[in-house]
């Protein structure tokens, strides 16, 4: 683990004189996921089936209708259940390895076996039964969840035919697996931990790219084609995307920015014009991890050659903000405990402040305790009261809103940078943004 956090903090030194790392093929992309995913059900699975006390996780889904957990434990070369896929994880107890089971008619990549005979149990069902009954389990855990939709992905039709198929002796034994999954899900290995750093750097690169003198030519280009570069970047690289990228400007004009602006009220197309404040939101998934970063970038006026002081001051607020909400993970608190410490502290600090955090890893908007939304930021019941903990990733996603006199407005600083929690403290992962880029880009900024 110390090898890795002397990597994270290189990493968020060199930030600045990156390059684009190398994006791996097909083939070798294959090779990495089914190595984690090998570490993945082999070291971390263990240690949470025994944290949580499940002895044995059932996963179920039909093809193209597939619970979101399902997709995260499938090889690489799997798109996509099969007929009916279940998979069994079994805990047998006294140090004993997992048992892992697909109650298939072959294996499921070379990490579980295959366990139904079609001669001896011709109804899957009846194949499953057989194998809980032999082991007979203390407790049997389902992903069903009031929650958490990411642990909530066994739909009706199976649960109801699984329940009609188990003995009703069994029937007591069935609870939600809701704490597995989400660890499970948010719970990050060594190696997803190596290869964080250059995802994320990828994202910061293409960023610093398109928000740029190469994309951007003030008085024709547009928000929207800086936004439709964006995802043509992604296609070029062979990346995905998990959602659309958002570009926007703040300016010495009457509107007002805020987040319904932002995703659903923003006018169709502006025309980026010098001493133009522009906000960029951009993720992308890449060997099954996503990123999501917010940076902000100014457009120089011809007298210009830095960013004005206004502006700046303006910055700085909101990366005190991002020390605050981070100094304040503990683990074992909840997030809304963490939300509430933070936006207390902020106020303090002359902060107009607004916390809208969440976990990321194997989805955007991944597993783990919510921090404040943008429309709640007095607590999220629910995914809000879920604690934190060790080693688990974060989007430190926030704003704070500052008065601007010379524009005669009020300005909002949206930042967003992907961390990661482990021992007790936080690391970015790429680093995060420490002053607005101008563009054109002065020389030290590239």
């Amino acid at each position: 683990m110390k090898k890795i956090i002397i990597l994270l903090i290189l990493t968020s030194s060199i930030w600045a004189e990156a390059q684009m790392p190398v994006i791996f093929d097909e083939k070798e992309r294959a090779r990495i996921i089914d190595e984690i995913l090998e570490e993945r059900f082999e070291k971390v699975l263990p240690e949470l089936m025994r944290k949580h006390d499940i002895q044995m996780w059932i996963v179920i889904s039909r093809e193209y209708n597939e619970d979101p957990l399902l997709k995260t434990m499938l090889p690489s070369t799997w798109l996509s259940a099969r007929r009916r896929t279940i998979l069994m994880f079994y805990d047998p107890g006294k140090g004993q390895e997992i048992e892992k089971i697909a109650i298939a008619r072959y294996d499921v990549g070379s990490l579980l076996k295959g366990s139904w005979d079609k001669n001896v149990n011709p109804d899957q069902w009846d194949a499953l039964i057989k194998i809980i009954e032999d082991r007979n389990p203390k407790n049997i855990g389902l992903n069903i969840s009031g929650d958490f939709g990411l642990s909530d992905g066994l739909v009706y039709t199976e649960y109801q035919q699984f329940m009609a198929a188990l003995p009703e002796q069994y029937h007591q034994k069935v609870i939600s697996a809701e704490p597995l999954a989400i660890s499970w899900l948010e719970t990050r290995s060594d190696k997803e931990l190596e290869i964080y750093p250059m995802i994320c750097r990828i994202g910061h690169e293409i960023i610093n790219e398109g928000l740029s003198e190469k994309v951007i030519h003030p008085g024709l280009t547009a928000t929207e084609d800086v936004v439709w570069w964006l995802r043509d970047r992604v296609r070029e690289l062979g990346l995905d995307t998990w959602f659309h990228p958002t570009v926007s400007l703040q300016r010495a004009d009457p509107e007002n920015f805020d987040h319904l602006r932002t995703f659903s009220k923003r006018p169709e197309r502006q025309i980026i014009e010098e001493g133009d404040l522009l906000h960029v939101d951009f993720g992308i998934t890449y060997l099954r991890l996503s990123t999501d970063q917010q940076q902000h970038f100014y457009v120089l006026k011809k007298n210009e050659k830095q960013v004005p002081q206004f502006l700046v001051q303006a910055f700085d607020r909101s990366n005190r903000l991002q020390d605050i909400l981070t100094s304040n993970f503990k683990e074992g608190r909840t997030g809304n405990e963490i939300l509430e410490l933070s936006l207390e502290q902020a106020k303090k600090e002359g902060l107009n402040a607004s916390i809208y955090t969440h976990p990321i890893g194997l989805h955007g908007h991944a597993a783990g305790p919510t921090i404040g939304m943008w429309d709640q930021q007095q607590g999220v019941p629910g995914r809000g009261d879920y604690p934190l903990y060790n080693n688990t990733a974060y989007s430190i996603e926030l704003n704070t809103s500052t008065e601007i006199p010379e524009w005669n407005k009020v300005i909002r600083i949206m930042l967003e940078e992907d961390g990661y929690f482990s021992d007790g403290a936080f690391y970015y992962i790429d680093g995060r943004q420490k002053e607005i880029q101008t563009i054109p880009r002065k020389p030290s900024q590239y």
